[in-house]
């Protein structure tokens, strides 16, 4: 066994009797046994250590697996996007000419200035065309689809690539919305 730490105390006490004065001397003598093991700040030390190297080993573990992922991402060609561009003017439309049994159709350029009093109110092809372009344009959402439009008639004819189902019906309802739509095409494709 190994030193064990000593306390020695000393008194001294004088004892008066009737018949004599004495003096008494006593000691104490205490002895605490040797502390073995570990203290408590040591072991905590170690816990502390044991962890904070637990949790390095578990971030570089994730890191490298970032990095691996990051590896096949980067090793796979770049997808390509193929846009088509609808013509800028209107679709031709040809129709078989009438039987002979009908009157030849009769053609009016332009309309007399009192027929023009019904639809006056209502805007050319060109300026809802421009008009659906900039409401498309100034919609952060929507301006960089790629979605294209053509009006004939006020008829929106509406072409591109979307990624959901509620994005196409956000598009639609920004063209419906536009003075001059009268009806809507939606030819988006979800992609």
């Amino acid at each position: 066994m190994a030193h064990q730490e000593e306390e020695a105390r000393r008194s001294r006490v004088v004892v008066n009797t009737p018949t004599s004065q004495r003096e008494v001397v006593r000691s104490e003598a205490v002895k605490y046994p040797e502390r073995e093991g570990v203290s408590g700040g040591v072991l905590a030390a170690i816990v502390v250590g044991v962890v904070a190297l637990a949790a390095i080993a578990v971030l570089f573990l994730m890191n490298r697996q970032q990095q691996d992922a990051n590896a096949n991402v980067a090793s796979q060609p770049p997808q390509t996007t193929i846009v088509q561009q609808p013509a800028q003017q209107p679709p031709v439309v040809v129709q078989p000419p009438a039987p002979a049994t009908q009157p030849a159709p009769v053609i009016f350029n332009n309309p007399p200035a009192s027929a023009g009093t019904a639809n006056s109110g209502a805007p050319n092809d060109s300026s809802t065309q421009a008009a659906i372009d900039k409401k498309l344009s100034n919609d952060p959402n929507l301006s960089s689809l790629g979605i294209y439009a053509t009006v004939v008639n006020g008829k929106a004819t509406i072409t591109g690539t979307v990624r959901s189902e509620a994005v196409k019906a956000q598009v639609e309802r920004a063209v419906r919305s536009v003075k001059g739509v009268k009806s809507v095409d939606n030819q988006i494709i979800i992609g």
